[in-house]
């Protein structure tokens, strides 16, 4: 499963390392195929006209195939048995937002999983409805029993989802749950003003919301609870390797507000994830040892996970299997995820970014979630990002950020602006700098590119020329 987010070069890397049997796709997707060579039998969605079927080269449509099997039952043969648990059910690619997007295999015995836990978390039940405004989601509705509605928006571009596409796909599909990315329900938020009666009442109807890809700051929570105030907010925290890992709800993420933690709190493992961690040295290296309960309290340190529902492997990646694997504890399948953070003393996890944005000054190692919580926070900023310019251990923190006053000119910020972030955190940043767009993926809106990041305030602090991004 790939989507437009890759890009052109993603999507080619994606469809010739996966060799699927079948693309399946739109007209953009298809006509890739095509140009590209791509392997796989091409099959449209909708049903096209001969003159485009001859264009792709296409060997039918989905919606051909449903009519032309219509009402038969599915029967195992010698040539198409059924699988085998262990047998490859699904290949995801990651968003491409930290590296290449890398093909993450689910067996049908890790998929199973997957889908019965889905199920649970997400309480659905006869009638259950679920409106996806991401991707993946849309494709997991069905798989979970539930039925799967896409409003109209561009599910690559999140933010483009308003909050009258939002109602009207609720009053289409009878929706009772909602899964959207964070810069999905902020665009949400802001469009409100256009709900008419109608699609107030249909938001007041959805008993669950969730909303994960980035962290969800309570403010947005909050405005986001007032379109659906009989909703449970939730924000699960997991990646393509493991969908679920952890969980928490608006009502912890009040209780905690007040916590002077670093980072994002995503709440306590499931029942059924094991959470260990590898904790930093002064240079940001992960250690080879886990910690798990009381001695991994407050330890910055690389998370670590073990769960029935998590992938079987990543797709011929094979160095990218060793470095991610190489843990034993209890004779489990352990996964190394590559996010950083810590544990608090009531065993809720807590995100401080990943280790490729790890920054390592002269007074040791640190995450760029905890400071850049506290910049964002500031009524002038939209985005920031906290990047280290130098070599690794004498490194200086930078902060990047995107005001929203655009008649700011991009370069060093002003005075008064750098005062303010600098009073913000209590670390020592040494420059501030304006730019005009702090660059994201593209499927979540929201994950941001950091290393373009720091290559860019290097070359601007060493008196470069000021360019876009």
């Amino acid at each position: 499963v790939t989507d437009a987010g890759l890009g052109v070069d993603g999507m080619t890397r994606a469809i010739r390392s996966a060799a699927p049997q079948w693309i399946i796709g739109q007209t953009p997707g298809l006509s890739l195929a095509r140009i590209g060579n791509l392997p796989g039998k091409r099959l449209s969605v909708k049903t096209m006209d001969p003159v485009a079927r001859r264009i792709l080269g296409l060997s039918g449509s989905i919606y051909g195939f449903a009519s032309t099997y219509a009402g038969q039952q599915y029967r195992p043969t010698a040539e198409q048995p059924d699988p085998n648990p262990t047998d490859d059910a699904a290949i995801l690619f990651t968003s491409g937002s930290t590296g290449p997007a890398k093909g993450v295999r689910y067996t049908h015995q890790k998929l199973s999983a997957l889908t019965q836990r889905l199920q649970h978390t997400l309480h659905v039940e006869p009638g259950s409805s679920l409106l996806a405004g991401f991707a993946p989601f849309a494709l997991l509705g069905p798989a979970i029993g539930a039925t799967s509605v896409t409003p109209n928006m561009s599910v690559t571009k999140p933010a483009t989802l308003t909050a009258k596409s939002l109602a009207q796909a609720a009053i289409a599909g009878d929706t009772t749950m909602i899964f959207a990315s964070p810069a999905a329900l902020r665009n949400v938020v802001d469009t409100a003003h256009e709900l008419n009666t109608e699609q107030r009442t249909a938001l007041e109807q959805i008993s669950m919301l969730l909303s994960a890809g980035a962290p969800v700051p309570v403010p947005l929570m909050n405005e986001v609870l007032e379109l659906v105030p009989n909703a449970e907010f939730h924000s699960p925290y997991g990646m393509t390797e493991s969908l679920l890992i952890s969980d928490i709800d608006h009502h912890t993420q009040h209780a905690i507000a007040g916590r002077d933690d670093r980072g994002v709190c995503v709440g306590k493992p499931l029942d059924v994830a094991r959470v260990a961690m590898a904790p930093l040295d002064f240079l940001g290296r992960s250690s080879d040892e886990l910690f798990e309960g009381d001695i991994a309290v407050n330890k910055l340190a690389e998370i670590v996970i073990s769960t029935p529902h998590m992938l079987a492997g990543y797709d011929k990646l094979y160095n990218t299997n060793r470095q991610t694997r190489v843990d034993s504890v209890d004779g489990l399948q352990w996964h190394r995820t590559g996010d950083i953070g810590h544990f608090d003393e009531h065993g809720r996890l807590w995100i401080e970014g990943r280790t490729q944005h790890i920054v390592t000054p002269s007074t040791g190692a640190f995450g760029p979630g905890g400071p850049e919580d506290d910049i964002q926070r500031l009524p002038s900023i939209n985005r920031v990002a906290i990047v280290g310019v130098g070599p690794v251990g004498t490194q200086a923190i930078v902060a990047v950020v995107e005001p929203h006053d655009g008649q700011i000119k991009p370069g060093l910020a002003p005075s008064a602006l750098t005062d303010d972030v600098r009073a913000a955190t209590d670390i020592d940043i040494a420059a501030v700098l304006v730019t005009h767009r702090v660059p994201v993926d593209i499927r979540h809106n929201s994950k941001i590119n950091r290393p373009l990041l720091a290559e860019w305030a290097e070359k601007v602090l060493a008196g470069g020329k000021v360019t876009a991004l």
